[in-house]
């Protein structure tokens, strides 16, 4: 609490006073100040109830992106740079049979609070899990758990192809349930950080494990700050009061492109798309869907508001996926063509206020975002403009509320988002927690016959190249309704001061806080 306080006064003085953080040096940084040993102090916009991460608690919602991100938890297998799954807490599996997996963990590990993790411990974190969380009891579908020693076999109610995909998720990171959660969602996990404050999207303080399996952790201390404003993010990192930040606005990118800071950045399936609200009227109707889809110029938000650090996307996946954009056919950017469809459908402007009509009604469309992801808002203002002169009317709302908003379906038409479509390195993630009639975040209660089948198949094939092509067939039925129009991918960074080494961008965007963070020697 302090910190944060002592941060935000800092800026907004230094804010009244122009040009005084010109004179900062970043030798100045606060790393260390005040605590015993090193400190690593990390700027973030995305830390915060507004993204579902309230705590570190993987068990909640998506507090689990928060306890892998910052070094407290870790899962039993991982992703690799290429995205292929390697042991983590585990060593390997064993495929029992399509229901049954044994899983060996690794002997030399225990949480931070010093028990060893075994077969027992993992066992009673898993079990917890599917009680409690919706969405990782539908992902794993798990049967029953059994431990023996150092081995975890898992029994599943269906095939699961994924489940090691699934395991890997955020929400799979082990943590120790003997130890509990305290009120303020803090965990004792195997990371190289330990959780020992934490105030919910303000700051989060962690401590070296030193009971940590996989070597020294590099700094003492680490203080995540929740930043979500861009411009004060930036000038905390100008500043040297932070010294690395995640979210940072690409319009500041410039100023840190020299020898003082480093940067790391990779391509991902972090998607930025709309959601269709198949419970509005509006949206009901196809032609406006349609009229929608070919109205947004994603090039221009690419190339122009996120200044190239992005590519434009065709469908839920990027490129370099093999059941990525270029397998599918998306709606391209045509005004022209949206105008027609839309005379067609009978949506024409009669008073020539430049909004058409239809049957007495005003062709508006509510649009819902939030401002955390610095890109949304951005998307909102370009696709007011682009569609505005089609002739519909947008509403904007901005706002971290959003939540709370999205499960109303009489409270907006469109819902724009960002997430990473392919955390597992599989296809089936997206669908099964956006599209289908058990999906958690299916928000505007999109169904298809055709795509719920093919879900079905999905869910028990174990061959991949058939997985690649149901992906790609199921891309193209969402594409083909219009449910959701995916506008662009991301290239995500890091920055960090020069005196930091280890803040590395993953393609997955879980792993960031690790061992691997250290001073520069």
């Amino acid at each position: 609490m302090k910190r944060i306080r002592d941060l935000l006064a800092f800026l907004l003085l230094t804010s009244l006073a122009l040009g005084l953080l010109s004179g900062c040096s970043s030798g100045e940084k606060s790393s260390g100040e005040g605590t015993a040993g090193t400190t690593f102090v990390f700027g973030d916009t995305t830390f915060n109830a507004e993204n579902e991460e309230l705590d570190v608690n993987p068990h909640n919602t998506y507090s689990g992106w928060a306890c892998i991100r910052y070094g407290i938890g870790e899962t039993l297998f991982r992703y690799s740079d290429s995205m292929e799954i390697e042991p983590w807490l585990a060593t390997g599996y064993e495929l029992v049979d399509e229901l049954t997996w044994k899983i060996t963990l690794r002997d030399n590990v225990t949480f931070s609070n010093g028990r060893i993790m075994d077969g027992e411990a993992v066992k009673e974190c898993l079990e917890h899990l599917i009680e409690v969380h919706d969405r990782a009891r539908g992902d794993l579908m798990i049967d029953t758990i059994t431990a023996d020693g150092q081995t975890v076999t898992i029994t599943t109610a269906e095939p699961r192809p994924t489940l090691l995909n699934y395991l890997s998720d955020p929400y799979g990171c082990i943590i120790d349930m003997e130890a509990g959660v305290t009120e303020d969602g803090i965990v004792s996990g195997t990371g190289p950080y330990v959780a020992t404050s934490l105030v919910t999207g303000e700051e989060l303080n962690l401590e070296k494990n030193e009971n940590y399996w996989d070597g020294e952790p590099g700094f003492d201390n680490v203080t995540v700050l929740t930043i979500s404003d861009g411009d004060t993010l930036t000038m905390a990192l100008q500043s040297g009061e932070i010294d690395g930040a995640y979210g940072m606005p690409y319009a500041s990118y410039p100023l840190f492109q020299n020898e003082d800071y480093t940067f790391s950045s990779c391509a991902t399936s972090r998607a930025f798309f709309a959601h269709m609200n198949f419970e509005s009227e509006i949206i009901q109707d196809s032609a406006v869907r349609q009229a929608i889809a070919m109205g947004i110029d994603k090039e221009r938000f690419v190339d122009d508001l996120l200044d190239g650090n992005g590519y434009p996307a065709a469908g839920v996946y990027p490129d370099n996926f093999s059941f990525g954009g270029d397998a599918v056919t998306a709606k391209e950017y045509d005004p022209d063509g949206a105008k027609t469809i839309l005379e067609e459908a009978g949506w024409v402007d009669t008073d020539g206020d430049g909004i058409r009509e239809k049957d007495g009604q005003t062709l508006t469309i509510r649009w819902l975002t939030y401002p955390s992801r610095q890109e949304l808002p951005l998307l909102a203002e370009a696709v007011q403009s682009s569609l505005g002169d089609i002739g519909f009317e947008v509403i904007i709302n901005s706002t971290a509320d959003h939540n709370s908003i999205r499960v109303d379906p009489t409270a907006w038409d469109v819902y724009a988002s960002a997430m990473v479509t392919a955390p597992t390195g599989d296809p089936a993630y997206f669908f099964s927690t956006h599209c289908l009639d058990s999906s958690a975040v299916n928000n505007g209660h999109y169904h298809s016959d055709e795509l719920e089948s093919l879900a079905d198949e999905l869910d028990r094939t174990f061959d991949t190249g058939r997985r690649n092509e149901l992906a790609v067939e199921m891309q193209q039925i969402i594409l083909d309704d219009d449910a959701f129009v995916f506008c662009s991918h991301l290239q995500m960074s890091m920055i960090s001061q020069s005196d930091v080494t280890g803040l590395v961008a993953h393609p997955c965007d879980f792993y960031e806080i690790t061992a691997d963070l250290r001073p520069v020697e």
